[in-house]
């Protein structure tokens, strides 16, 4: 209703309403200050890592200051059921674009929905535990990683390995023939859905240019009065008189996505949902954030599938004078902006939406839980340049380079001490031990409910990791040596030590996890 674009007062909002319904004042209005708001910026629990970086002070202060602005009101925000949706939607949001389920075809919706109901039968499905100010959290939503074999994605400091889906040539072996199906339909979309996305860019190109043409006609504002009617698609079809502009197009903004993070949520499981804190849109499944460690410019697609909706009196709960709070919604806003309202987008049963381009970037979003259980399949170009197992593999021969390896003497020696070296192997030694084989061995044996894939090279991996840590042992020894002279003692030292003391370091938290 319209009511929801006009900012309110807090107070208000847990006032009759609430006393009505019986239910206690909204989480948000009794800490609206201090860490439950500090928690907003992350994926699902939130934000923090094991050390906290300068970006993530800066992003706490922009928070800080954000909130401070908005005082005690609401910021306005749009849902379908106000006449200036479709208006904000392309005036502002219009890389947000939505394919509604009946454009997809039926099919393809049988397949991928069997494969959500297999993957959750067989187990699959886990709560990520993620390091947050030094203290471990479980995310609220259940997921599992599926793609490109040997990729891996990185987020709030927890490395997930994908089960590979079967890509050409590849020779996976699953733990049964359902996990089979399940990963080629989930391939199969991941097809469809970077085709759309294809689409959906040429015409975004197309629909700029025609306005950048119309503009320089005109020599006035593009006039954005008439809009699209429905949700079926934000974008307008254009002449194919216009020549997509090349500049317009990334390229990298169309490479195809080599990875899906699968989501399950039931809301009425849960025992505390995050209150939305800015607009007042309720239930929050996954909070404000950027998708994180992608292609620069890459698009993310979602595909949604929510099952039916259960048996509750709706006049029972809190109003929210906005967004239906039985429905699921993907709420988008621009990041520390509190001038533009924010959208609160329904998403029904097999929609698919498609954040193009820079939209990951220049805005943040969230998911508004409804009351059935939802699926969604999250569609993404990782940024695997450092995350891979070529990657890392390659990462190891380059160490072991440096071990002299003589198979007619037992003994081991390192062919150089020299600085540059030392400290480009005990780098690759720490980032073998902390970003590869803790993360996978602390999640446990998971991935066995799908295939065995992982266990080989995770094996090899760690007699790499073996041979690193005596090249340590060698590199102590040479520098404990009368004929090393001070000089160089010092200097290999200087060099050598930060890398200890940060395995030190960091086995000491590693260990305290699993206590």
């Amino acid at each position: 209703m319209p009511g929801a674009v006009v900012p309110r007062p807090r107070q208000g909002r847990q006032g009759a309403a609430e006393k009505t319904t019986g239910r206690q004042p909204s989480p948000v209005m009794v800490h609206r200050a201090g860490a439950a708001r500090m928690r907003d910026a992350g994926c699902m629990c939130g934000g923090g890592s094991m050390k906290r970086s300068a970006g993530e002070s800066e992003q706490q202060a922009k928070k800080q200051k954000l909130l401070e602005e908005i005082g005690e009101s609401w910021l306005p925000y749009l849902t379908p059921r106000d006449a200036e949706f479709y208006q904000l939607w392309k005036t502002k949001y219009s890389k947000l674009i939505l394919r509604t389920s009946d454009t997809v075809p039926k099919e393809l919706h049988q397949v991928v929905q069997d494969a959500f109901l297999t993957l959750q039968k067989h187990g699959c499905l886990f709560q990520d535990l993620i390091r947050i100010k030094g203290k471990d959290c479980l995310t609220p939503v259940s997921r599992i990683l599926i793609g490109n074999p040997g990729c891996t994605y990185k987020y709030l400091n927890t490395r997930l390995f994908t089960v590979p889906w079967p890509v050409e040539g590849s020779k996976i072996k699953y733990c049964n023939p359902e996990m089979f199906d399940a990963c080629k339909a989930l391939m199969k979309l991941n097809d469809y859905l970077y085709n759309e996305t294809v689409q959906a860019l040429k015409e975004q190109s197309l629909s700029e240019t025609k306005e950048t043409k119309d503009a320089a006609v005109t020599n006035k504002e593009q006039d954005f009065s008439t809009c699209v009617e429905g949700e079926r698609t934000i974008l307008e079809d254009q002449s194919s008189s216009y020549v997509p502009r090349t500049d317009c197009i990334n390229l990298k903004s169309k490479t195809p996505y080599n990875l899906t993070l699968l989501n399950y949520m039931d809301p009425l499981q849960m025992l505390y949902l995050k209150q939305e804190p800015y607009f007042g849109m309720g239930n929050m499944a996954v909070s404000w954030h950027h998708d994180e460690n992608l292609v620069e410019r890459s698009t993310v697609a979602v595909y949604s599938y929510s099952c039916k909706d259960p048996v509750i009196n709706r006049n029972q709960l809190q109003d929210l004078r906005g967004r239906d709070p039985a429905v699921w919604h993907v709420g988008l806003k621009i990041a520390w902006d509190i001038k533009t309202p924010g959208l609160a987008l329904p998403l029904h049963p097999g929609d698919c939406y498609f954040m193009l381009d820079d939209l990951n970037m220049t805005h943040q979003h969230c998911v508004l839980a409804g009351w059935p259980p939802r699926f969604s399949s999250t569609h993404r170009v990782a940024e695997c340049s450092r995350g891979t197992l070529d990657y890392i593999f390659r990462q190891c021969e380059t160490a072991l380079q440096n071990l002299q390896d003589d198979s007619e003497s037992v003994a081991l020696s390192l062919k150089s001490l020299e600085v540059t070296i030392v400290k480009e192997v005990e780098g690759i030694h720490n980032e073998v031990e902390f970003e590869w084989l803790r993360q996978f061995w602390f999640q446990g044996k998971r991935y066995r409910k799908c295939t065995d894939w992982w266990f080989e090279p995770m094996a090899k991996l760690e007699e790499f990791w073996k041979k690193m840590e005596i090249m340590t042992s060698l590199v102590l020894s040479e520098v404990g040596k009368e004929e090393c002279t001070m000089e160089q003692r010092n200097e290999i030292v200087s060099c050598f030590l930060p890398f200890l003391t940060e395995r030190q370091e960091l086995r000491k938290e590693w260990t305290a996890r699993w206590i």
